[in-house]
């Protein structure tokens, strides 16, 4: 049978398929329906990846055959090769499915559409470019299933409790800064979960809206009509909000705007991209926010990464060498004293990774956060009037009590939830 397209609606229902719990067990089913439909191979596309948790599907034209590879946890794995004449069919009902022109292959084109799986809506975000040997997909999946509660990010004590108290501000704004795919959208929901009541009013301007959260008013940038970040914020502070999140600051007019919402009786939640949190301050300058307003609108900078988990079905322990105990005596000394660890001596065990079916042999099964905070009071205030350097903004905020990302990775490493290797490949 030849690969068939259908009439195409901007959704897909897909049935529950159980058995694609792996990468091996996604091949094996793919090269099975190969002979089948179009349909059928991008509906088991589709369901293995929301199976396996995966962010993000691509599809990567080379010069004999089409390759197929799934983001899980954060890192990208193979899982098999199409032919070139298949994965006609595949671009066209994805094109079909997501609003695509078929007819134009030289350039960039972005859709979406929703799977169904179950009750469970999945939107889905395309994006295809031109490449040498033809067009390349990426679907990102936004699955509702990841709007998670504070509790889940994988906070330490400590900083579960700060971070519920900022959240009871309501004036002010905390920035969760960090690289695409670090969590920041999560993070801010996160915050949106704990803090939706009737007795507040609550609006996002996202691209796209990755979530969606009963109790909230949502709206979505469209630049086409002239609905930026910047127009959009202007227009919510005159919808009376308490609470505002705005998806990302990228430009000088949406900070300024954020700022000043912060500074005139809003709670404003947004994200930036920066290396730390240190270099938010800096960040905020560059795009031309005054320094005199920066301080008195933050109440928290918070920087982020995803480390993956040790999978708790193979992992094994043993004994940390010579290297890891200086490393961790090194790095950790110097930590507040209402942070506990465990004794840093000879014998010390640590996580080791192994590999199962039930990790697809990676070793790693999840992910969970590691975070630094900077908080701000009169004293950071005065200080970034007179210091917005991005060296003596992190020495600063270490003297108060700042943990870093990186410490905050070698304390889950103590804890035998991830690795050195792991901590040390998402956070330089």
């Amino acid at each position: 049978m030849g690969i068939e397209t259908e009439k195409i609606t901007g959704l897909v229902k897909l049935l529950p398929k159980k058995e694609l719990k792996n990468i091996p067990s996604l091949k094996k089913t793919l090269e099975g329906t190969l002979p089948r439909t179009t349909s059928e191979i991008v509906e088991t596309m589709i369901s293995g990846s929301i199976n396996l948790d995966a962010s993000d599907i691509h599809l990567e034209p080379e010069e004999e055959k089409v390759k197929l590879r799934i983001r899980v946890d954060g890192v990208l794995q193979e899982v098999i090769d199409f032919e070139k004449k298949i994965y006609k069919g595949i671009l066209s009902r994805i094109k079909l499915l997501s609003g695509i022109k078929l007819n134009i292959t030289d350039r960039a084109q972005d859709g979406r559409f929703t799977a169904a799986l179950e009750d469970l809506p999945i939107e889905i975000r395309v994006s295809t470019i031109p490449t040498e040997y033809g067009e390349s997909i990426v679907m990102r999946l936004l699955n509702p299933k990841k709007l998670i509660d504070l509790e889940q990010l994988g906070l330490r004590g400590d900083l579960l409790e700060i971070f519920k108290e900022e959240i009871k501000r309501t004036t002010g704004m905390i920035i969760v800064t960090g690289p695409t795919g670090s969590g920041k959208t999560t993070t801010l929901y996160a915050f949106l979960k704990k803090i939706v009541n009737p007795e507040i009013k609550i609006i996002t301007i996202e691209d796209p809206i990755e979530y969606r959260l009963e109790g909230i008013t949502q709206t979505q940038v469209d630049p086409a009509k002239g609905y930026t970040f910047a127009n959009g914020l202007r227009a919510i502070v005159r919808q009376d909000p308490d609470v505002i999140l705005v998806g990302e600051i990228r430009d000088g007019e949406t900070a300024n705007i954020a700022i000043q919402a912060a500074l005139t009786g809003h709670l404003v939640l947004s994200t930036l991209h920066t290396n730390d949190a240190a270099g938010t301050v800096a960040r905020l300058v560059n795009l031309g926010v005054k320094p005199y307003d920066i301080g008195p609108a933050l109440n928290m900078i918070v920087a982020q990464r995803l480390v993956r988990k040790v999978c708790k079905k193979c992992k094994k322990e043993r004994e940390a060498t010579k290297e890891e105990l200086e490393k961790f005596k090194k790095f950790l000394s110097d930590l507040p004293p209402q942070i506990k660890i465990p004794e840093i001596k000879e014998g010390l065990k640590i996580a080791q990774t192994v590999g199962c079916e039930d990790c697809n042999f990676t070793g790693f099964k999840g992910r969970s956060g590691i975070y630094e905070i900077i908080l701000f009071d009169d004293e950071m205030e005065k200080f970034i009037l007179k210091e917005q350097s991005i060296a003596a903004l992190r020495e600063k905020a270490k003297e108060k009590g700042m943990v870093t990302m990186y410490q905050d990775g070698l304390i889950k490493v103590l804890q035998g939830e991830t690795t050195i290797e792991e901590v040390e490949r998402v956070v330089s």
